[in-house]
C-alpha cells in the first residue's frame, strides 16, 4: 500500500496530466471501499454526508468527528483522499492552519479550506480576513513533509452572493497565496465555469450537477470535478423509496435493485491493497 506521501504525489500528478478526472465523495470507510473497487484515483470526503449519516445538519459535524470519519476513509483504501475540512473549525487564520497540520496527521493527501463563515449574519469572511486565512493554511502546508494538495473555496454562490465579479477576485487572491486548487462551488453556468477557468492559472474544481457532463466541464477548462453530498444524496434517497414502499403497500420490490449480500460482504473485508 503505497505511504501517504506517495499518494500526496499521485493526487498531485491527476491536477498536472492534461483532461479532467472525477473526485467522488464517499462519507464512511463502507462506501470508500464501494468507489475504490470501482477504480477511481481519488476520493474525497464530503462534510454534508458525515453530518447526515450522524443525524445532524450540514456543517454541524466538529472537527474532531471529521478528522475521525477522515482518517477511517484513509484507511479503507490505497487511494489518495482529500478532506472537505470546511472552514478549518474556526475563525483565526491559526486555526485553520492547525486543522490542516492535524489532517495531514491522520494521513489524508489534500484538503479544502473555505471562506464560508458559519454565521448567517455575515457567511462569508471579508475579503482580506479570507486571503490571510489561506496564506497562513498554506504557510502551514509548505512547514510539512508531506506536499499536501490544499483547494480553496470561494463560497458566494452557496450562500446567497451571486457575485462571480468577487468570487473571481477571490480566487485569484488564493491563488497568489499559493493555494494549489481553486474551487467555486455553486456557479450557475457554463459560463460561468468558463469565465472563472480563464481567469486564473492553477487547477479549478467544480462541484458536479446534472446540468453539465464531464466533456463540458473539460472543455471549459475544469480539471477536477466532485460531487459533494449527492451520492450520499442518492442513497438516502433510495432507502426513504424503499421504506415508503414498506409502510404504504406492504411490498418488497425495493429489494430487487439491492447489492447481492454475498459481493458487498467480501468487498467489506477485503483490505486496501
Amino acid at each position: 500500500m503505497p505511504d501517504q506521501k506517495q499518494k500526496a504525489i499521485a493526487f498531485h500528478a491527476l491536477h498536472t496530466r492534461p483532461g479532467a478526472f472525477v473526485i467522488p465523495n464517499p462519507w464512511d470507510a463502507g462506501t470508500a471501499k464501494i468507489l475504490t473497487q470501482l477504480g477511481f484515483e481519488a476520493l474525497a470526503t464530503t462534510s454534508a454526508g458525515l453530518a447526515f449519516s450522524l443525524g445532524r445538519s450540514d456543517g454541524a459535524a466538529g472537527r474532531e468527528e471529521t478528522l475521525a470519519n477522515a482518517k477511517a476513509i484513509v484507511q479503507a483504501t490505497h487511494l489518495p483522499v482529500a478532506a472537505d475540512l470546511e472552514n478549518g473549525f474556526g475563525y483565526a487564520p491559526e486555526m485553520a492552519a492547525e486543522t490542516i497540520r492535524l489532517a495531514i496527521g491522520v494521513g489524508l493527501a489534500g484538503g479544502s479550506i473555505e471562506d464560508a463563515s458559519g454565521d448567517s449574519a455575515k457567511p462569508i469572511y471579508d475579503f482580506n480576513l479570507a486571503v490571510e486565512r489561506i496564506a497562513t493554511v498554506v504557510e502551514a502546508v509548505r512547514a510539512q513533509d508531506i506536499p499536501f494538495v490544499l483547494a480553496a473555496r470561494a463560497e458566494n454562490f452557496l450562500h446567497g452572493r451571486p457575485d462571480l465579479d468577487d468570487t473571481i477576485k477571490r480566487l485569484q487572491a488564493f491563488e497568489k497565496a499559493g493555494a494549489d486548487v481553486l474551487y467555486a462551488p455553486g456557479l450557475p453556468s457554463l459560463k460561468a465555469i468558463k469565465e472563472v477557468c480563464a481567469a486564473v492559472s492553477r487547477p479549478v474544481n467544480v462541484l458536479a450537477s446534472a446540468n453539465f457532463t464531464l466533456k463540458q466541464l473539460e472543455d471549459a477548462g475544469v480539471k477536477r470535478v466532485s460531487v459533494g453530498s449527492s451520492l450520499n444524496l442518492a442513497a438516502l434517497a433510495a432507502f426513504a423509496k424503499g421504506a415508503r414502499e414498506l409502510k404504504d403497500f406492504g411490498t418488497f420490490n425495493f429489494a430487487k435493485d439491492a447489492f447481492p449480500y454475498g459481493e458487498i460482504n467480501k468487498l467489506m473485508k477485503e483490505e486496501p491493497r
